[in-house]
């Protein structure tokens, strides 16, 4: 262990820090001097998006002292930001620990004269925004580590619109908790009477915002039976999605029982992700087993949805975010329009990871597509930035996330399990499945397919890996990709795009982002992208072809998926 290391666990054991952190430092010191380092080397970052690492003692650790200093920064920055009374909105997941983290920056908040909004007891993270917005507060935070492994917990950070912090205020912020140099200038205690309850008021509102989006409620009555199979995955989601999808009109609703409880031990799964096919494996035996129209399942702080459906061979299928997000925004699209409510300025948006697919739906329907920075405090900024000249339809990304609506600014996937069953149940009106919805989305308007994987890099130098990968695209673009020529570089982290065969180049309007984009002359694209909240590196792929009849479908789709392998492979990255 380094001196510098050594220095901050000395300054926990020396300073003002409770009996059971000083005990804990001491076992590890003990029994485990790696883990002891790894807990000490560096300081949690408080991130553009707030904070999140494991649970445990120590600077880079989630736990009551690096809340309490992320807390006093934020509220340092609001004091120094606001004039007259300051209110925030507090909420937290179903994770170990989420309630104490929560109550923790409560208190802080509270403890620094800030008026403070706690929900009684878990809560979805887009009813966290929804509140923001109705009770007109000046910030937020919800504590949850989303779709992370049980031993994380977070802190996200959020302004008076609802949305993530964006600039300048993440960077503020940031500054701020910086700043906090020991444990003494935290405020704990000593505002209490600060803090009130949200509770059934809120939910109540949230909701009836929720069923004000419905396109087609006459179908839902229709088609009330409509069989749903729902599971929360031991998250928040239990407390309003069953009764969003009753409010509906939705009368077939069957819990995945394994996984209705709240648990942040997460016992049936590994992973908490609706996106992973190991998590939602329960809730698929369930649906085939009820021979179910739809499976829709909710990570822990639940804005995140994965869906199931039976495909063209009656076999269950987990769609990709993509796959999903294709159906939402068509669907809102061409809902409205049939229904004669659409506007002239309607708009939707997207990110530049996300299926390439929207844009093209949306140009053949006349309607503006924006694209974003990945995150949905991107896609927030775009509707403050625009005002009341659109009106926000939709937003999403390939993330397995959602934004239907203006009354929340981040995904919501209690909403999207309302739209996705509302979909499903327009389809069987019509004696088909979404599925087959989206096959004939694919023959209009062009077959476009995506992937994604992770490379993980842990410990002290993932970073550092990580970073000299990026380097080396930059430096290095491959000249070609799987046979394909590279005929365009975007580089969002310089803010150029570059046209590889004249050699032209052009501004990126977009926010620096530490994002590279090849785009070969096959039109496939491939993005590179660490992630901002895992020791993670991220390559997006995606691939089109054209597809004319449904009875090519099968072929199609195995050319792209053996054009992603070959991509893939090419690029040394399995």
């Amino acid at each position: 262990m380094n001196a510098a290391t050594l220095d901050k666990v000395n300054e926990w054991l020396a300073g003002n820090y409770d009996d059971a952190t000083k005990t804990a430092i001491k076992k590890l010191e003990a029994e485990n001097p790696s883990e002891l380092e790894e807990s000490f080397y560096t300081s949690l970052e408080f991130g553009t998006g707030g904070l999140r690492g494991i649970m445990g003692v120590g600077t880079n650790r989630m736990n009551k002292y690096t809340v309490g200093m992320a807390t006093q920064g934020f509220s340092n920055y609001l004091k120094k930001q606001v004039t007259g009374e300051i209110s925030v909105a507090i909420a937290h997941d179903s994770r170990n620990n989420s309630r104490f983290f929560a109550e923790t920056t409560a208190g802080v908040f509270a403890a620094n004269g800030i008026k403070v909004f706690l929900f009684e007891s878990l809560r979805p993270t887009p009813e966290l925004s929804f509140a923001i917005r109705t009770l007109g507060c000046k910030a937020g935070v919800v504590c949850t580590a989303s779709h992370n492994p049980k031993e994380y917990n977070g802190y996200k950070a959020y302004w008076d619109d609802g949305g993530q912090l964006v600039p300048p205020h993440d960077k503020n912020v940031i500054t701020e908790v910086m700043a906090i140099k020991s444990v003494d200038d935290i405020k704990f205690t000593g505002g209490e009477s600060n803090i009130s309850l949200l509770g059934k008021d809120m939910d109540d509102a949230y909701i009836a915002m929720v069923k004000s989006l419905s396109v087609y409620p006459d179908v839902i009555a229709k088609e009330h039976d409509l069989k749903i199979v729902y599971t929360p995955i031991h998250g928040t989601g239990i407390t309003l999605v069953p009764k969003v999808l009753e409010v509906f009109g939705f009368t077939n609703v069957n819990i995945v029982e394994e996984q209705a409880t709240p648990d942040g031990n997460f016992p049936t799964v590994a992973y908490p992700n609706p996106e992973e096919k190991e998590t939602m494996s329960i809730g698929l035996a369930k649906a085939k087993a009820l021979d179910a129209d739809i499976l829709c399942g909710t990570d822990p702080d639940a804005d995140r949805v994965g869906v199931g459906v039976k495909n063209h061979k009656g076999e269950w299928v987990l769609m990709n975010g993509n796959q999903t997000a294709v159906l939402a925004f068509a669907y809102m699209i061409e809902a409205r329009k049939s229904k004669g409510i659409a506007q002239p300025n309607d708009m939707v948006i997207s990110t530049i990871v996300t299926t390439e697919m929207i844009n093209e739906v949306a140009r053949q329907n006349d309607v503006a597509c924006y694209n974003v920075l990945t995150g949905f405090k991107w896609i927030a900024e775009k509707i403050k930035e625009l005002g009341t000249a659109k009106n926000y339809v939709i937003g999403g990304e390939e993330s397995f996330g959602l934004m239907i609506g203006n009354q929340v600014r981040d995904k919501d996937a209690v909403s999207s399990v309302a739209l996705m069953c509302e979909m499903a149940a327009y389809e069987k009106a019509n004696d088909r499945t979404l599925f087959d919805k989206l096959i004939d989305l694919y023959i209009k308007y062009g077959f476009y397919y995506e992937n994604l994987i992770s490379l993980t890099k842990k410990g002290m130098n993932g970073k550092k890996e990580i970073d000299d990968m990026m380097t080396g695209y930059r430096e290095n673009p491959p000249a070609t990709i799987n046979g394909s020529k590279v005929v365009t570089l975007l580089d969002y982290q310089l803010q150029v795009g570059k046209n590889l065969i004249t050699g032209e180049t052009y501004p990126i309007t977009l926010p620096k982002s530490n994002v590279l984009q090849f785009i070969t002359e096959d039109g496939s694209k491939i993005s590179a992208r660490p992630s901002g909240t895992e020791p993670k590196i991220k390559f997006y792929f995606s691939v089109h072809t054209i597809l004319q009849s449904r009875d090519g479908f099968e072929e199609k789709f195995a050319e792209l998926q053996a054009k992603i392998a070959g991509i893939i492979e090419d690029m040394n990255l399995k």
